[in-house]
């Protein structure tokens, strides 16, 4: 062959190589499938079995639909986490847990796409728009832009045979875990029956406190949650308070709703409670993506979420109100009638109206606030504590003394400002300005540092201030001297109502002998003259027969 046909042959080759190139790509993509990716708030036990379910779902195949990769990232960085994905061609496609407020600002960011797809609207249409009162779905020109997949409720487990043991009553209301009550076996065995988290490390004990300062106001909130922490084993994480239920170690932990359902499946001594009136009910939220480069896909998977895969929350290790009531008559579902009482009981519950967008506002000072003065110096405040009602079960120090100084000890703190060097009290406002430096980038690191020793400092003086304060009662009063004040006032006040009896008694006998004499004399007069008559009549009637 001559060397000019060989030439030619090669540049066909070469032509066809290139123009076969993206053809050959493509075959080899849709051979490859579709990956889907989300950023998800969820824990890893409900992603595997999502995804484990869902791969091998007739949906899936439908979509050719391979592989799902899940990223997790913390709430406030969602927003440049799926920006910078997007910008290196790793576009997120579908946003899955985390509450309605972080896929509000998802939304007002421009980041949540609307459903299109029939197959997605067929499958939020079984969802309530609305469930005990709060939001199921986020709809703006009549497109929906979240829905919820699940449903979630905070409250408190509580283990009967915990409570039974001390003779301790069931609470109620999360004002009962701040009560002394519960502070007795502390006091006599140093042991807390309570249980919570640091807010720092547990999402669902962040939302609590939020819930507590919100249902009873910022003061009232704060001195709550103050007695709680004093009242309670603060643990790392929220699966610890769980476990500290299940395990007998403490008699109440405040939790999310289904650890508290897991609770009840694993221990049957334990209960979730629902505060009446004093928590909220969360739709928890799986939305599209603007920057999805597979809508239709991402859309197979969120309706796949809403209805085959409500069975997910069934499973006994993840424990979950579902968002769609049909799917208590999927298979698994109808094997799970003690969720199924829960979900129909807590549609009937109304909760507080509960500010999202505040809490937002002061989250991130909130936190390290608790974290600082409730949890760093918790043994400190379990000393006063301690120490205040040990005064007031053995009778130094009156009711009213005993409020007085739980008030105090509760109150949020005057600290001097690390940033004006003034004294600033820890209100709402505060807490807001603190949060923003603590979120700017450029010096919430110093922030921290900063505003962590300040409150730690006014804490530490407090806290002192007051165990000596109470200890110089303790030193300089009775045992039991309130109480045998108040007998004492009891019985001066029983001894004059007795003083008073006795006398009206002498009073009344007296009366009664004087009318007795009285009658006796009447009695005595009335005999006098009837016996004079018989005499007169009897002279008379002698007079008579001797004039016959």
């Amino acid at each position: 062959m001559r060397r000019s046909q060989w030439l030619g042959l090669a540049s066909l080759l070469l032509i066809a190589m290139i123009l076969a190139g993206p053809l050959l790509a493509l075959g080899a993509s849709a051979q490859e499938g579709v990956v889907i990716r989300i950023i998800t708030r969820h824990p890893g036990e409900i992603l595997n079995k999502a995804k484990e379910e869902f791969l091998k779902s007739d949906i899936a195949k439908q979509y050719n639909i391979v592989d799902i990769k899940f990223y997790s990232f913390d709430p406030t960085l969602w927003v440049s986490a799926i920006e910078r994905a997007a910008n290196k061609g790793n576009n997120i496609d579908v946003a899955w847990g985390g509450g309605p407020t972080l896929f509000d600002n998802l939304y007002e960011a421009g980041l949540l796409a609307p459903l299109t797809s029939q197959l997605a609207l067929d499958a939020a249409s079984q969802i309530p728009d609305t469930y005990a009162g709060a939001p199921m779905k986020r709809i703006s020109d009549s497109k929906i832009y979240w829905v919820a997949a699940s449903i979630a409720s905070f409250g408190f487990t509580v283990n009967h045979d915990v409570l039974n043991k001390y003779g301790l009553p069931v609470p109620k209301r999360w004002a009962d875990l701040a009560s002394p009550v519960y502070a007795e076996p502390l006091v006599k065995e140093n042991k807390p029956v309570i249980a919570i988290a640091d807010p720092t490390r547990s999402t669902s004990n962040t939302r609590m406190y939020e819930i507590i300062l919100q249902a009873y106001g910022w003061e009232n909130g704060w001195i709550n949650l103050t007695l709680m922490a004093a009242n309670s084993l603060v643990e790392g994480g929220s699966s610890d308070v769980r476990d500290d239920v299940i395990l007998g170690r403490v008699g109440v932990g405040i939790t999310i709703d289904f650890y508290g359902y897991t609770a009840m499946k694993t221990n049957p001594a334990c209960e979730y409670i629902l505060p009446p009136g004093e928590s909220i009910v969360n739709g928890d939220p799986i939305a599209l993506l603007t920057t999805s480069s597979n809508p239709e896909a991402a859309q197979a998977f969120i309706a796949w979420v809403l209805t085959e895969g409500q069975k997910i929350w069934f499973d006994p290790n993840i424990n979950r109100l579902p968002a769609n009531p049909n799917a208590f008559n999927l298979p698994e579902g109808k094997e799970r009638q003690d969720l199924k009482n829960i979900y129909d009981h807590i549609s009937g519950v109304q909760g507080i109206k509960f500010d999202d967008a505040l809490a937002l506002k002061y989250e991130k000072g909130m936190q390290q606030y608790f974290k600082a003065v409730l949890v760093d110096l918790n043994s400190l405040l379990k000393e006063v504590w301690k120490k205040l009602v040990k005064l007031y079960m053995e009778g130094y120090i009156t009711e009213e003394e005993f409020n007085e100084y739980a008030k105090k000890l509760g109150a949020p703190l005057t600290y001097t400002d690390p940033y004006t060097g003034e004294k600033v009290t820890w209100t709402m406002e505060n807490a807001i300005e603190v949060t923003k430096k603590l979120k700017d980038p450029q010096i919430q690191s110093e922030a921290l540092v900063k505003y962590s020793n300040a409150w730690k400092k006014a804490a530490t003086e407090k806290y002192k201030n007051m165990l000596d304060e109470l200890k110089e009662i303790e030193k300089t009063r009775t045992p039991g001297a309130v109480k045998e004040e108040t007998k004492t006032q009891e019985k001066t006040t029983a001894t004059g109502a007795t003083q008073q009896a006795t006398q009206t008694q002498e009073v009344q006998e007296t009366a009664q002998e004087a009318t007795t004499t009285q009658t006796e004399q009447e009695g005595g007069a009335s005999r006098t003259v009837i016996a004079l008559i018989v005499i007169i009549v009897i002279v008379a009637a002698a007079a008579i027969i001797l004039r016959r």
